[in-house]
């Protein structure tokens, strides 16, 4: 069991500089170990609303190959912290890991596609966000069942804005919400296609309801836990389920939309 080593900002940017200067082992290690609680913030955040057979410990591990990815390729000159660059990148790992291993039912993937193609139709053919109870008539079921299928399908929803960034492809063209950082030493095509990103992505969240703008807020760029987003706006953590995974559906079919618009 390693014991987390306290380290002032001098200190810290000294290890820094040495690890960058000389990929020294021993500084990497020290690195790992003063920020590993970050590992553990982002697997806590990313387990809620995951199913029981899901591990908090292996999301841990998972977690850990995206923070040395994060230590490996941060660079001292961005004027960001590295604690914003990290956790995007521990996010990431978690999710992929979570992709490979296939972890949601089949069955739970069906709904969720099923809801979104509902969303995707009606907001092209209303021109707006539908209303719940569009789009359990379009379905052909109460509001009451259609709350329902959002709680079964919440936890895909609870890791699916970053897949909305990327199209849920780590390919060589994906962006991960850590990538939309500005870089001013990217080339100018990949900035001119990152802000795209983040000026369709800031469009479409703007469209979004008071209450699904808030719980996006409050829990990917706040650091807010479910529970403590249903304490603010006075709902039970299921209920802020149901809206994220609302928001995460909507944001989806605005997105796909604005796509189509372009080709």
């Amino acid at each position: 069991m390693f014991v987390v080593e306290e380290l002032n900002s001098e200190e810290l940017f000294a290890l820094w500089s040495e690890f960058k200067d000389s990929h020294s082992k021993s500084a990497k290690d020290r690195l790992l170990i003063h920020y590993a609680p970050l590992v553990k913030f982002v697997a806590g955040r990313v387990a809620v609303g995951l199913p029981q057979s899901i591990d908090q410990a292996d999301l841990v591990s998972y977690g850990m190959f995206g923070l040395i990815d994060a230590i490996d390729k941060f660079d001292l000159d961005r004027k960001i912290k590295f604690e914003t660059y990290a956790i995007s990148r521990i996010k990431g790992a978690i999710i992929d890991e979570l992709r490979a291993i296939d972890w949601v039912p089949r069955s739970v993937r069906a709904k969720a596609r099923v809801v979104e193609k509902a969303y995707q139709k009606l907001e092209a053919k209303l021109l707006r966000t539908p209303t719940d109870k569009e789009v359990a008539e379009e379905l052909g079921i109460s509001e009451k069942e259609l709350q329902s299928i959002y709680s079964r399908i919440s936890f895909i929803g609870v890791v699916a804005f970053d897949e909305v960034i990327s199209g849920g492809d780590k390919g060589d063209g994906s962006v991960s919400i850590g990538d939309t950082i500005a870089d001013k030493r990217a080339s100018s095509t990949n900035s001119f296609e990152r802000e795209e990103t983040k000026q369709i992505l800031a469009q479409a969240i703007n469209k979004l309801g008071d209450r699904e703008k808030v719980v996006l807020a409050l829990y990917y760029f706040e650091g807010f836990t479910l529970a403590e987003i249903g304490d603010v706006l006075g709902v039970t953590e299921s209920r802020v389920c149901q809206i994220h995974t609302k928001a995460v559906m909507q944001l989806k079919s605005k997105l796909a939309e604005s796509e189509r618009e372009l080709i």
